[in-house]
């Protein structure tokens, strides 16, 4: 077992520092350090900790010790573990300083992601009940003419336009459907989403992090307000049938009403995934029943989610011949999990045709993501729809000049922007007809 030490993105050895732009502080080395990597490339850190064994004692950026679990086996059995609680409440409520109560604080730390049965089975019931694969389903239509109608934009600028394609079309698709599922009045959707972008941006010195408490602060009372609003006058809308939920005598109240889409890093993540391998992307133009399977491996080879939210230790758990003592807090590297090379052939290439691509990207066991038919259903006609109506998309700028600079780098890891040339356009039409 190593001790490392964590920041939001990046892995380093205890006995070496780093300074917040990654570069070598002058503290004495002890034993052969671990590195440090930035967010745009974590995946050969991953690797080496990985090699180094499944659980790892860590300590954070905010100077939270926690454990670390890297590898797939371990990481599976550790999602599902009921010794590893969820109730970020309770862990404040020790007083034990396990970590630290972040954004958007406790007002709206009440969520399925973060409580444990029974309330989660409670909270889980109730939601399913209104998040239902026959309303995901049917919003197919819909998500395929938003598409749609973002591609027709970027095709109206030019084939030859430098486009950003994370502005113009990863962000606004996921963006628009969750607030169309919500029932977000499109006149609030452009403030509401400035203020997720900006809450959702790295905080590494005091005035940015005094920036995302602005922009939480802002978020919950738009989101408060919703809430306040359909319970007022309920529509056809997601949070209007969430509020009425019911099992027996049983409500949501207003702080269970949270929720998080992650599409805008999965497509992307994905663009760039094919980018770097040329035959992947070619295969995949060639044959696009493969863009189901793709989106699999997508999530797998780079998810945007890398580690799993909150956990503590309620008692002692013994993971790989490492004791993590009570009252710990525990994080899950899902992304490290997804490349383990015990578990995937070849697990650092990207290969869409891989025979068994199950993956840890939505989680495993009773907190499985209960959006993820929504994300896949997203990725796959985002991508889908992108390949076939730009055939010559390519990258604008250099590769090293892509930065990973949207979320903390830790629970979430997206682009910051992804500059690209569409070339000619194929209208949406004629793809449907081809």
């Amino acid at each position: 077992m190593n001790e490392l030490a964590v920041t939001a993105d990046r892995f380093v050895d205890r006995s070496v520092g780093f300074s917040q732009d990654g570069r070598r502080d002058d503290h004495p080395a002890g034993a052969p350090g671990v590195g440090c990597v930035r967010p745009d490339n974590p995946f050969p850190l991953f690797a080496k900790v990985r090699e180094l064994g499944a659980v790892h004692a860590v300590t954070l950026a905010d100077g939270h010790e926690a454990w670390l679990v890297v590898r797939y086996d371990e990481a599976r059995a550790a999602l599902s573990d009921p010794r590893l609680s969820k109730d970020m409440h309770a862990a404040l409520a020790t007083g034990a300083d396990v970590v630290a109560e972040g954004l958007p604080g406790p007002s709206f730390a009440r969520h399925m992601l973060n409580v444990d049965p029974p309330d989660h089975t409670r909270l889980r019931r109730l939601v399913s009940a209104a998040f239902s694969p026959r309303r995901i389903e049917g919003l197919r239509p819909r998500v395929q003419t938003v598409v749609d109608e973002l591609l027709d934009g970027i095709a109206a600028q030019g084939p030859d336009r430098r486009v950003d394609l994370v502005d113009s079309f990863a962000f606004p698709l996921p963006f628009t459907v969750i607030c169309e599922l919500l029932g977000v009045p499109e006149g609030d959707r452009a403030s509401l989403g400035r203020e997720l972008t900006a809450l959702l941006a790295p905080t590494p010195t005091p005035v940015e992090y005094a920036r995302a408490k602005k922009a939480s602060n802002a978020v919950v009372t738009m989101l408060s307000a919703l809430v306040e609003a359909k319970q007022g006058a309920p529509e056809d809308d997601l949070v209007s049938a969430l509020i009425g939920a019911r099992d027996g005598d049983e409500r949501l109240n207003r702080q269970e009403l949270a929720g998080h889409d992650t599409t805008t890093s999965l497509i992307g993540n994905s663009v760039v995934a094919l980018f770097r391998n040329a035959e992947q992307l070619a295969t995949l133009r060639s044959d696009p029943s493969k863009i189901p399977a793709a989106v699999e491996e997508f999530l797998r080879y780079d998810a945007p989610v890398p580690h799993s939210t909150f956990r503590y230790a309620i008692q002692s758990v013994e993971i790989a011949e490492v004791t993590i003592p009570a009252g710990a807090q525990v994080i899950i590297s899902l992304a490290a999990a997804n490349r383990d090379g015990d578990r995937y052939p070849d697990s650092e290439l990207l290969d869409i045709d891989r025979a068994d691509v199950r993956h840890l990207a939505f989680g495993h066991g009773i907190h499985f993501c209960l959006g993820f038919a929504l994300a896949r259903m997203e990725g796959q006609i985002a991508l889908g729809s992108l390949l076939r109506r730009f055939p010559l998309l390519r990258l604008a700028v250099p590769m090293k000049e892509l930065h990973w600079g949207h979320g903390d780098g830790l629970v979430l890891r997206g682009l910051s922007e992804l500059p690209v040339i569409p070339g000619p356009a194929l209208s949406a039409d004629e793809t449907r007809s081809s």
